[in-house]
C-alpha cells in the first residue's frame, strides 16, 4: 500500500477517513451540509470516540455517494491512539472495494511523528501474505492501494520515510520468515532469503556451515541438528553505524526452523504451528533490515542459529551429554528443550569473536511463558536493573511489550546434573525461569546480558491494530527503539 502526505485532500473518488476526539465531533463540519445526517448515524450506532472505535457512514459527493469512516481517538493525542487509528482505518478498509483512503488530521495535534506513527501502523495491519492462496474469492482480496495523510504539517512526510518506513519493512521481513512453512524455510533457505533481504543495505554477512561448526566444538547446537537431514547454520549479520568504533551489541536468535520435539516428541495437535519457533531468529533479522535502512548510529552483531529438530534414528536422545563451544557439559534430559542449546552455543561464538559490550536473545523458548503472560506480554529476564528498565521502557513506547521474570541462584541450582555440568531442563515448576538461568551459565566476563522469551507474541489466532492473524513481527520494534533509545548517541 502506498502512503503519502498531502497538505489538502486529493480530486476525485475516496474513503474519506475522519478521527473524532472522544466526544468532540468538530471533524465532521467537513462534510457540510451531511453534518447533521451524519450526526444523527453516529448516535444511532451508539459510537463514543474512544481509540480504536469506528463507524461508517455514506454522504453525498461529486461521484454519487462517499463513504466515510469516522474514527475514534480517544481524548488527548497519545502514540498509541494515533496508531489505533492507522491501524483502524485499514482494518475496515483494506477489503472493503475502496482503492484510495484520504485521511484528514486536520485539527488534531498530529503534527510531526504522531501522524507517522498512524501511518506505520496503517503499513503494517495492511500486510498480508496471500501467496499460496490461490482461490480467494474476490471480496477477500485486498482493494486498498493508496493512503493520503492530510493536515499532518510539516515533517510528517520525512519522519515517516527516514524512521518509520524502515521498523514497517524490518517488521515485513520477519513475518514473511515467520509465516513461510518449514518446507520452504529451513537453515540453508533461511539464510538465502535474508540474504536477498539485506541485499545493498551495507549489512555485512558471514554463515557458518556444519562443518564449520563442528570444528569450533559447537556441540550443544549440532546435537539439535543431527537428527535432521537439514545441515544446520550459523548466520551473521553485523551493522558498523558507529563511527567512533565502539564494541558492538549483540542480539542473538534462536532459529528452530521446526520443531518436532525430536525423541521427546510433542503432541500431533498443533505441531504445525512449530513452523514459528524460528521466530527469534526472524525479528533479530527483521531488526538488523530496519536499524540498516535508517541509518542507525550503533555497531551491532547479529547472530542466528539456524537448525531443525527432527526425530531421526540419528537423534540426539534424553540422557545424552554434549559439549558445549564454552566447555561446558549438557546433560540433555529433554530434546524439546532445544532452543537454549542452540542459544547456548551462539552466545558462546558471539562473545568470543566480537566480545559484545552487551547481549540481548530472543527466542521463542517455553511454554511456560505462555502459562505465565498469556499472549499479552513477552518474558523479560536479566540479572542488571538498568538494562531491564531499558528494555521494558523501549517495549512500552514500540508496543512489543514486555514482562521482568525473577531469576535468582534457588532456580540456578535446580538445573544442576548428577553426571555433568548442567541439565538442559529443571523441574516443571517455573520452567521459564530454569531455561533462562541455563543461558546465562553461557553468559561470559560480566557481559550485560538479557533474555526475552517471545514464545507466546510471535503468532496471534486474533488480530491486533498492527497485524491480523498469523505472525506479528514481535521484536523488531522493540530492538529497534532500545537502539535508539540506550545504545545511539543523543
Amino acid at each position: 500500500m502506498q502512503i503519502r502526505f498531502a497538505d489538502t485532500r486529493p480530486a476525485g473518488d475516496f474513503a474519506l477517513v475522519l478521527p473524532v476526539a472522544g466526544k468532540n465531533r468538530s471533524a465532521l463540519e467537513a462534510l457540510g451540509d451531511s453534518r447533521t445526517q451524519a450526526e444523527s448515524a453516529l448516535n444511532r450506532q451508539r459510537f463514543d470516540g474512544d481509540a480504536g472505535s469506528a463507524a461508517e457512514l455514506f454522504v453525498p459527493a461529486e461521484s454519487g455517494v462517499r463513504r466515510v469512516l469516522v474514527v475514534g481517538t480517544g481524548e488527548g493525542s497519545s502514540e498509541d491512539a494515533a496508531e489505533k487509528l492507522g491501524g483502524t482505518l485499514v482494518a475496515r478498509l483494506l477489503v472493503s472495494g475502496e482503492t484510495h483512503a484520504v485521511l484528514d488530521v486536520s485539527g488534531l495535534n498530529y503534527e510531526g511523528d504522531a501522524a507517522a506513527r498512524a501511518a506505520l501502523a496503517a503499513a503494517l495491519r495492511s500486510w498480508r501474505y496471500d501467496r499460496y492462496r490461490t482461490k480467494l474469492k474476490d471480496k477477500q482480496k485486498p482493494t486498498l492501494k493508496e493512503l493520503t495523510i492530510v493536515g499532518a504539517g510539516a515533517g510528517a512526510s520525512d519522519r515517516w520515510e527516514q524512521r518509520w518506513k524502515p521498523v514497517f519493512e524490518g517488521v515485513s521481513v520477519t513475518r514473511e520468515l515467520v509465516t513461510e512453512p518449514a518446507n520452504i524455510i529451513y537453515p540453508e533457505t533461511f539464510v538465502e532469503r535474508t540474504q536477498a533481504a539485506v541485499s545493498g543495505l551495507g549489512l555485512e554477512v558471514d554463515v557458518l556451515d556444519g562443518e564449520a561448526m563442528r570444528k569450533l566444538g559447537m556441540g550443544a547446537l549440532l546435537g539439535v541438528a543431527q537428527g535432521s537431514v537439514r545441515d544446520p547454520r550459523l548466520l551473521v549479520l553485523r551493522w558498523n553505524g558507529d563511527a567512533q568504533g565502539e564494541a558492538p551489541i549483540a542480539f542473538v536468535g534462536k532459529g528452530v526452523t521446526f520443531d518436532t520435539g525430536g525423541i521427546s516428541i510433542k503432541p500431533a495437535a498443533g505441531m504445525e504451528a512449530m513452523k514459528w519457533d524460528m521466530g527469534g531468529a526472524g525479528a533479530v533479522v527483521g531488526a538488523m533490515v530496519a536499524l540498516a535502512k535508517r541509518k542507525a548510529k550503533a555497531n551491532i552483531v547479529a547472530v542466528c542459529g539456524l537448525v531443525e529438530n527432527m526425530p531421526d534414528g540419528n537423534a540426539q536422545r534424553p540422557g545424552d551429554v554434549v559439549t558445549s563451544m564454552s566447555g561446558q557439559t549438557i546433560e540433555v534430559i529433554n530434546t524439546d528443550a532445544e532452543g537454549r542449546l542452540v542459544l547456548a552455543d551462539a552466545i558462546t561464538w558471539v562473545q568470543r569473536n566480537y566480545h559484545p559490550k552487551l547481549i540481548i536473545d530472543l527466542a521463542t523458548l517455553t511454554g511456560a511463558i505462555v502459562i505465565s503472560l498469556g499472549h499479552e506480554y513477552g518474558g523479560l529476564f536479566t540479572p542488571d536493573d538498568e538494562l531491564a528498565a531499558q528494555i521494558l521502557d523501549a517495549g512500552q513506547a514500540s508496543g512489543d511489550k514486555m514482562w521482568r521474570q525473577p531469576m535468582a541462584d534457588a532456580f540456578d541450582k535446580l538445573i544442576d546434573s548428577p553426571i555433568a555440568d548442567m541439565k538442559n531442563v529443571g523441574p516443571r515448576e517455573g520452567g521459564s525461569i530454569t531455561a533462562a538461568q541455563f543461558i546465562q551459565r553461557f553468559v561470559e566476563n560480566g557481559t550485560r546480558w538479557a533474555h526475552l522469551d517471545i514464545a507466546g507474541m510471535v503468532w496471534s489466532d486474533k488480530p491486533n491494530n498492527t497485524y491480523d492473524k498469523g505472525a506479528t513481527g514481535f521484536g523488531v520494534r522493540l530492538l529497534d527503539r532500545f537502539v535508539e533509545t540506550s545504545v545511539e548517541p543523543r
